[in-house]
């Protein structure tokens, strides 16, 4: 166990969280009909994959094996979504699970923040890739409130 164990964890954590994010932004691309929001996706994406490259680097850097998977967990997820947005395609829904992958991922950015057994220097990384983060939340939140102002009377969305 070296010195770098916690740090390594935690860092490898957010690595699996941001692949994840990454993947979700693809599929999101994927499902969307409307070519803005998917160019928007796919910027998030590979601006998730950056991140997660980063990551990966500092964990080598310390001497660590880094993660280069997602999670089962969001496999799961994502399949799960596959089938509700098959059944709804609606944009709205998209873009609602893409804005609950955000507020996850910028959770568990914020507590590995708050985690004062880190390094100052991970933090610093954490910190760094932790505004990409919550760029990325802001928009999909920001996004997401537009949409759900444009419902019209029969409750679907307004094309933009």
């Amino acid at each position: 166990m070296t010195a770098n164990t916690h740090d390594i964890k935690v860092l490898n954590s957010l690595i699996e969280t941001t692949i994840d994010s990454a993947d979700g932004y693809r599929e999101a691309a994927t499902e969307t009909e409307n070519p803005r929001y998917r160019a928007l996706f796919e910027q998030r994406s590979f601006e998730r994959k950056q991140v997660a490259t980063d990551l990966q680097s500092t964990v080598r850097t310390l001497g660590g094996d880094p993660e280069d998977d997602g999670s089962i967990l969001a496999k799961a997820h994502r399949a799960f979504l596959d089938i509700k947005h098959a059944l709804l395609r609606d944009e709205q829904a998209v873009v609602n699970s893409v804005e609950n992958g955000e507020d996850f991922i910028k959770a568990k950015f914020e507590s590995a923040l708050e985690d004062s057994d880190v390094s100052a220097t991970t933090r610093e990384t954490i910190r760094r890739a932790y505004a990409s983060v919550r760029s990325g939340h802001d928009q999909m939140r920001d996004l997401k409130h537009s949409l759900e102002g444009q419902k019209d009377a029969d409750g679907s969305v307004f094309p933009n």
